[in-house]
């Protein structure tokens, strides 16, 4: 099995969230991949599927990813039956957190018990 079989998963990945500047070698033994994503979520997604197909500290991939935009974590758009804390939790883990994306979209939130589906939320770095 090739190594662009073996991580095919990871590019198509990369593929559905439109990494830019993308290139795949593999040369003696290793797959050198690079490309520019979105932001640090895509490329920690990225991560977290090569590291699932090649252990926390594959040997046979190396890869460059960069992040575009890093003045935030990611984008989220709201979907019914949402809440702050639960695209707190999904993102960091930690529910209570939501006061982070609160604060990060005050200009579009007044109170964040009050979201709605369709808007826009900045998911900042924390």
């Amino acid at each position: 099995m090739s190594l662009q079989d073996k991580y095919k998963s990871v590019l198509r990945l990369g593929e559905d969230f439109g990494v830019e500047n993308g290139s795949v070698i593999e040369e003696e033994g290793v797959l050198k991949v690079r490309g520019t994503a979105a932001d640090q979520y895509t490329k920690d997604k990225l991560w977290d599927k090569i590291k699932e197909i090649g252990g926390t500290n594959p040997s046979d991939i190396i890869a460059d990813i960069q992040v575009a935009n890093t003045s935030y974590y990611t984008k989220h758009t709201v979907a019914k039956g949402e809440s702050l804390s639960l695209i707190a939790k999904h993102y960091y883990k930690d529910p209570m957190k939501y006061k982070a994306i609160f604060e990060a979209n005050t200009h579009i939130l007044k109170n964040p018990d009050l979201i709605q589906p369709g808007q826009e939320l900045t998911i900042p770095n924390v």
